[in-house]
C-alpha cells in the first residue's frame, strides 16, 4: 500500500501522506512521492497542496533500521530523499503545506519544502535529530535559518524543543495560524487562488528567490532578465497589460484578468 496519496481538481492539486501512526518517512513513502510528483508534473496543475493524514503531519524518519544500516548505504538512501524533497521544492507552482499536530524532524523538513506553510494553533515544531545525536540531514537547519535567523535556527537544533505554531509564525518560519477543524480547508482555499493566478510569474518568483538563497541579491540581480523578461511575451502578461492600459485611458480601475497559466 503506498504511503501517499494524490489528487487534482481544479487545476489543485493535493499530495497526501498517510503512513500511520505517525506518518514516518522511509523507502515506500519516498517512492511513492516520487510517483505522486511524476503524475502531478504530467497534469493540469498549477498549485500544489502538501498534507498528511491523521491527528500528526509527521514525526520525521522511520528511524528503526538506521542502526543497523551502514551509513554507505544510509547516505545513498538520503541522497535519494533528499532529490525527491528538493525536486517538491523546485515545483515551478506555488506549493502550500497544511500543517496539524506534531511536525518533527524529517516532517518538518518536508514542511519547509512549502513556500506557504499554514499550521494549525496546536500544532508543534522542532528538529529531535539532537536527540539521537545526528543533523537535519534534510537540510532543515539552514531551511529555518533562512526564514528565521541562525539564532534561532542554531537554539531550536541544539535544544530538540518542540516550538509551537505560533512561535513559529512569529519568527517567519509559519506564514498562518489557524484554527485546527480548518487548516487544510484554508491551505486549499489559498491554493485554489494561487492556481488562478499567473503561473509562470509564480515560477519565475521562485526561481529568482532560489538564486538570491543560492548567490545573494547579486545573483538574483544577475540572472533577473533572463528569469523575468520571457514573461512578457506570454500570454496571461499580454492581456494583463492590455486590460490594464485599457483601463487606465478610461480613467477606471484596473480590471480583474482570468488568467490561463500560459
Amino acid at each position: 500500500m503506498s504511503h501517499v496519496t494524490h489528487h487534482v481538481e481544479n487545476q489543485v492539486a493535493v499530495l497526501t501522506i498517510e503512513h500511520a501512526p505517525q506518518n514516518r518517512i522511509g523507502d515506500q513513502m519516498v517512492a511513492g512521492l516520487v510517483e505522486a510528483l511524476d503524475a502531478i508534473e504530467r497534469s493540469d496543475a498549477r498549485a500544489l497542496v502538501l498534507q498528511a493524514a491523521g491527528a500528526d503531519f509527521c514525526f520525521g524518519g522511520d528511524i528503526r533500521t538506521w542502526p543497523e544500516t551502514s551509513s554507505r548505504e544510509l547516505r545513498a538512501s538520503f541522497t535519494r530523499y533528499l532529490d525527491v524533497f528538493n525536486r517538491l521544492e523546485q515545483l515551478p507552482m506555488p506549493v502550500v503545506a497544511a500543517v496539524q499536530g506534531m511536525c518533527l524532524g524529517g516532517g518538518f523538513e518536508l514542511a519547509l519544502r512549502a513556500d506557504v506553510i499554514i499550521a494549525g494553533e496546536s500544532a508543534h515544531f522542532g528538529h529531535p535529530e539532537q536527540s539521537i545525536a545526528i543533523t537535519t540531514i534534510m537540510g532543515g537547519i539552514y531551511r529555518v535559518a533562512e526564514r528565521a535567523g541562525r539564532a534561532r535556527a542554531i537554539e531550536w537544533a541544539f535544544t530538540s524543543e518542540r516550538v509551537p505554531a505560533q512561535e513559529m509564525a512569529n519568527a517567519g518560519v509559519v506564514n498562518r495560524v489557524v484554527a485546527d477543524d480548518v487548516v487544510h480547508k484554508e491551505a486549499l482555499a489559498l491554493a485554489e487562488q494561487l492556481a488562478r493566478g499567473p503561473t509562470l510569474a509564480h515560477a519565475a518568483h521562485k526561481a529568482l528567490l532560489r538564486t538570491w538563497s543560492v548567490g545573494g541579491v547579486a545573483a538574483a540581480d544577475q540572472a533577473m532578465f533572463d528569469i523575468s523578461m520571457p514573461l512578457f511575451e506570454t500570454d496571461d502578461a499580454q492581456l494583463a497589460m492590455r486590460s490594464a492600459v485599457k483601463a487606465m485611458a478610461a480613467g477606471q480601475p484596473r480590471p480583474d484578468v482570468e488568467f490561463q497559466g500560459r
